[in-house]
């Protein structure tokens, strides 16, 4: 089931319903550790099909800095490619640092 709450003409969230046995359920972990699991799957499924960029996958995982969401790639063996947008964000990261 997917229940998607409209606001103002535009989808601000949606929410995802899994129905998993309890006994298997039980076996998964606790529903906080369940739903991460659940949202890190989706959303890395989705970069690694070129559905979400690095930035959008990083808002989606609610990591606060790039070097966050590095490590979360790296620990899933996910090494994506650097693209002209990741130098462009670098360089501006750069200058703004003063180098």
């Amino acid at each position: 089931m997917i229940d998607i709450r409209p606001e103002r003409g535009h989808v601000t969230n949606m929410e995802i319903t899994l129905r998993i046995p309890d006994e298997l359920a039980r076996l998964l972990g606790t529903i906080g550790e369940n739903e991460r699991r659940a949202l890190e799957a989706l959303a890395l499924e989705e970069f690694r099909l070129g559905h979400l960029n690095r930035t959008e996958l990083r808002r989606l995982l609610g990591f606060g800095t790039r070097a966050k969401l590095d490590e979360f790639l790296a620990a899933h063996e996910v090494f994506g490619t650097y693209t002209i947008e990741d130098l462009e964000r670098e360089r501006r990261d750069l200058q703004r640092l003063g180098f």
